[in-house]
């Protein structure tokens, strides 16, 4: 059963959150200050992390972060501030999903669940060719062990940018667009197409891989239709 973190120091949230996800049969580690939860994550294996953006140590963009330099689970945000600038700063840090307070807990669940799937769909569980390995140029994924190479050097990506890269990759030439890309990755339609979190997610991906917009190397921008990665 999938281990999940949750840290928020509004203990009525965190409980509430906590009884939710228990009654879903998940295993939930609740920690309401985020020095408890950092001294955790480094001890224990985790599938997935819920943290909130306002604590009173240390901010939940500072979790993120300190995360991602190690792991590649899921992570979803939870901000009070409905502002593109929370949203973007954590996407950019490798959170790869964000809600918004209040929110409704089963919103909250079922946006677990697609992360939960997704991770678990784009870490190697579905496989299309026999070696299980994409290569493009100088740009190398191998789908069973989630490790990327461009140029032979290892990119660290954050699962949804490899579920993006992986997409793109199999999909070589064709034009993909942002609502495409949703329904591939978390097979939910919460989204909206007004949502600039694919194009978040690709910038940060092109920063990784050294690619440019104006003049990309990889993945191609399709103005007002979508991405592609030429063949």
């Amino acid at each position: 059963m999938s281990r999940i973190l949750v840290v928020d120091d509004e203990r009525e949230i965190a409980d509430l959150v906590e009884l939710y996800l228990e009654n879903e049969n998940y295993t939930v580690f609740k920690f309401y200050t985020a020095k408890e939860a950092l001294a955790f994550i480094d001890e224990n294996e985790l599938d997935l992390a819920i943290l909130d953006i306002m604590l009173p140590d240390i901010d939940g963009l500072s979790i993120c972060q300190k995360i991602r330099d190690k792991y590649t689970y899921p992570i979803i945000m939870l901000t009070a501030k409905d502002t593109e600038t929370d949203k973007i700063t954590g996407l950019t840090l490798g959170a790869d999903d964000y809600i918004t307070k209040p929110f409704r807990p089963l919103e909250l669940v079922a946006r677990v669940k697609a992360q939960l799937r997704r991770y678990t769909r784009y870490s190697g569980a579905t496989v299309k060719n026999d070696s299980g390995v994409i290569v493009h140029g100088g740009l190398l994924l191998n789908i069973n062990t989630r490790e990327v190479l461009l140029n032979e050097k290892p990119l660290s990506l954050t699962p949804t940018e490899f579920a993006i890269l992986r997409i793109l990759c199999e999909r070589k030439g064709d034009v993909v667009s942002s609502e495409e890309l949703f329904h591939e990755i978390w097979g939910d339609e919460y989204f909206t197409k007004s949502n600039n979190t694919i194009t978040v997610h690709i910038r940060h991906l092109r920063e990784k891989m050294d690619d440019t917009a104006d003049n990309p190397k990889y993945i191609k921008t399709v103005w007002g239709v979508g991405y592609r990665i030429e063949k």
